[in-house]
């Protein structure tokens, strides 16, 4: 049983480490927006733009986290040299954007438009944005070099 699980867990390594980290790059983004929601508190209920600044930011940090750990553990890149990982990170970053923007079009139409809760929103929007980047990173940013 226990060689079963050893084999389980090295044949899908990548899929759980990128949960694990997900899971803390979702941390590290919800909790930079939390603390943003907080310390605007009433001022977001008078803008909607507060949200989208709080997201941003948010996204910014969980970027530069999700980047280094991805690197590292998820799929072990071996580009070496400083235009080689610009690259990749730009590359990396750029994808990035793109579950940025579905991130903003759900909380645009469930939050601004639909007024759902902004926490209930966020959770939603994590699901979706967090299946997108472990495509966009295997197929696109990290893909192994021939």
């Amino acid at each position: 049983m226990i060689e079963k699980i050893k084999r389980l867990l090295v044949r899908f390594r990548e899929q759980i480490l990128y949960l694990i980290f997900g899971v803390m790059t979702t941390a590290v983004d919800w909790g930079v927006s939390f603390l943003l929601y907080f310390f605007w508190g009433a001022a977001i209920e008078k803008t909607v733009y507060l949200v989208h600044a709080a997201n941003t930011l948010a996204w910014a940090a969980a970027v530069v986290f999700a980047y280094v750990t991805n690197r590292i553990w998820v799929f072990q890149s071996k580009r070496r040299g400083c235009s080689a990982v610009a690259g990749e990170f730009l590359a990396f970053a750029g994808a990035r954007v793109s579950t940025l923007l579905l991130q903003e079009l759900i909380v645009f139409v469930l939050f601004d438009l639909l007024l759902w809760n902004v926490y209930l929103v966020k959770v939603i929007a994590a699901v979706f944005v967090v299946v997108a980047n472990y495509f966009i990173s295997k197929l696109l940013v990290f893909r192994k070099q021939k």
